[in-house]
């Protein structure tokens, strides 16, 4: 038995039976996760920041223009870079939540506690209770922007980054025209807004009001319509810490006390994003944000970025300051909640996930939490109510058990408070 904190009793290593939360079979034997056997490729180093080395000096700082041939990138290098830019090879001390989302151009919020279990994996000694006061205070807020998915992001990025993707919700909107016939669309906007903000509004509260205005037209067309055409921000208390309430929607405008950007240019996305996400090729920032045609923006600012290549010769734009550290760099074991944008921001994401694995994190539209050991994916977690079960897709060594087993008292420290016992428990995934 190993103590997590003061007044919780921790038990590691408890076999487990039954159906787990990835809709799978977990074995009655406790296993432990294999060291990943990814190639390294540590050439050309100098000193970064995070403790790190970079990629980049001693002779290899990327193709800029007019220079050879861009040097290679392999898996293991792309995964320290990216881990480095996500704040998980070493949690960011001092860095407050606002900085942090800001940082990371947002988190991936479907659920209301995925933002939480994302900063406890990359901040030092987060507290939940500072992001639901940044939301109270809203300085954060959370609404639909990147791949049409629900974020929590900065109010100056939700104001920005809202009306950047408004073309991906146009298309999204195409989808609705049969059951918005005889809808005019404009129309709907200004009802609708002047509906969310008189008062925050569900959506179906939403829905049936707009439905006196088109009693013809499709009931969730109609809701769509507004989701798509608005801002539309989800109001506190939806997503606090233990306190969360039904979501009721107003807009960014209203809520924030200004407008948002009016059409926003990409560039500014474009350094945002590789400082989060890079080294990345243009498809991949397409894939993170849901639009397309960003070729253009990569080549205006070709000239300010270098170049990389991988190893199956795609392009990879970065920032020439930005962390590139060793290969060899260690990457302690990380929990990451289910739709973490690690997982989700790359066209290719050998860069995390190993060959084998792809498609180990999802059944139909349910995405799962996910376990980073040596900084790619090796397994699946889940909590129900005071237990953690830890389910690794192989055998972990037992050095690296000791580690996993570490980082969930952490966790458990973090988010559950000191007071509760809990358990931590191994099983594993069925093939």
């Amino acid at each position: 038995m190993s103590r997590a904190g003061s007044g919780r009793a921790v038990r590691a290593g408890v076999p487990v039976e039954g159906p787990t939360a990835c809709g799978q079979k977990v074995s009655a034997s406790p296993v432990s996760v294999h060291p990943m056997t990814t190639k390294a490729n540590a050439k050309a180093k100098t000193s970064g920041v995070d403790g790190s080395r970079k990629v980049g000096g001693g002779g290899n700082r990327g193709r800029g223009v007019g220079a050879h041939p861009a040097p290679l990138l392999e898996p293991r290098a792309l995964n320290r870079a990216t881990l480095a830019r996500q704040l998980l090879l070493r949690r960011s001390a001092g860095r407050g939540v606002t900085d942090a989302v800001r940082h990371l151009v947002g988190l991936q919020a479907q659920n209301v506690k995925p933002p939480y279990y994302a900063l406890a994996a990359r901040l030092e000694g987060f507290r939940p209770e500072e992001l639901s006061t940044a939301m109270e205070d809203r300085a954060v807020v959370r609404i639909v922007t990147l791949r049409s998915t629900i974020h929590t992001h900065t109010a100056d990025d939700a104001l920005t980054l809202r009306p950047l993707v408004q073309g991906a919700r146009d298309r999204e909107l195409n989808n609705f025209r049969k059951g918005l016939a005889g809808v005019d669309l404009d129309r709907l906007a200004v009802i609708a807004r002047e509906l969310v903000e008189a008062e925050p509004r569900t959506m179906k509260q939403l829905r049936e009001e707009l439905l006196v205005h088109w009693p013809d037209a499709d009931p969730f067309a109609l809701s769509v319509a507004a989701r798509c055409r608005l801002p539309l921000v989800q109001v506190t208390p939806r997503g606090l810490w233990g306190r969360s309430g039904q979501v009721a929607l107003t807009t960014a405008e209203h809520w924030l006390g200004r407008p948002t950007e009016p059409s926003p240019g990409p560039d500014a996305a474009v350094l945002r994003y590789l400082a989060a996400f890079g080294p990345a090729s243009v498809k991949d920032m397409q894939t993170w944000a849901g639009l397309t045609r960003l070729r253009e923006a990569f080549e205006r600012l070709r000239p300010r970025l270098l170049t990389f290549r991988d190893e199956n010769g795609v392009e990879l734009f970065d920032l020439p300051d930005a962390p590139r550290p060793d290969a060899d760099t260690p990457a302690p074991p990380r929990f990451l909640p289910e739709f973490d944008n690690l997982l989700l921001s790359h066209a290719d994401r050998s860069r995390v996930v190993p060959d084998g694995l792809k498609g180990r994190t999802w059944a139909g539209n349910q995405a799962y939490c996910t376990l980073l050991v040596d900084g790619f994916l090796a397994g699946l977690w889940r909590q129900e109510g005071d237990v953690l079960t830890i389910e690794p897709f192989g055998r972990l060594t037992k050095v690296q058990r000791e580690e996993v087993v570490a980082e969930a008292e952490g966790l458990l420290r973090t988010l559950a408070g000191a007071s509760a016992s809990y358990d931590i428990r191994f099983g594993t995934v069925a093939a």
